[in-house]
């Protein structure tokens, strides 16, 4: 039976830890992104509330006061579903660049364990053969698992998103309507 050498532990181990911190630079990256996106939005808010403070200050009359108000809950809708598409693309992003990552590393294990199990069977006694099956069978089983896993993934990803697509629609559509009104 042929066992993985120290050399071979070696690089493996290496290969997780570049992969663990490629992983944890992504996930940086999307950190980053995010709290650039908040400091946007934060400066951007703090502007606005001066110019509504200056703008309430000047009004004159009530109706003048609903006007306002009334002109100022459009933007807020539309702000808040920009905000919105703007964290869920960094989060889809990052999502996809840490997938990719894992499936990656995921495949080139699976590469890699299949090798040695082929190896073993390959330098398994006469006899086993029964053994020998039972371990083919078990890494298939295995494997077709893990894909129908990664299938269900993606397809409540994609179904995620479609609907986070379609609500965004929906929204802008309704602000668009109401301005018109």
């Amino acid at each position: 039976m042929s066992f993985m050498t120290a050399e071979q532990v070696a690089a493996a181990y290496k290969s997780n830890v570049e992969t663990l911190f490629g992983l944890t630079t992504k996930a940086f990256e999307g950190v980053e992104k995010l709290v650039e996106l908040n400091l946007q939005v934060a400066k951007a808010a703090m502007g606005e509330a001066a110019e509504t403070t200056k703008a309430a200050l000047s009004v004159k009359d009530a109706q003048e006061l609903l006007a306002l108000q009334a002109g100022l809950l459009q933007p807020a809708a539309e702000k808040a579903a920009a905000y919105s598409r703007h964290l869920y693309d960094i989060a889809a992003a990052t999502g996809a660049e840490v997938s990719k990552a894992v499936e990656a590393t995921t495949a080139e294990g699976q590469a890699k364990f299949l090798s040695v199990v082929d190896s073993a069977v390959k330098n398994a006694p006469a006899g086993s053969e029964n053994a020998v099956a039972l371990v083919k069978s078990a890494v298939a089983a295995a494997n077709n698992a893990f894909e129908g896993v990664q299938k269900a993934v993606k397809q409540a990803t994609d179904a995620a998103e479609a609907n986070f697509q379609s609500l965004s629609a929906t929204a802008a559509k309704a602000t668009k309507a109401k301005r018109a009104a």
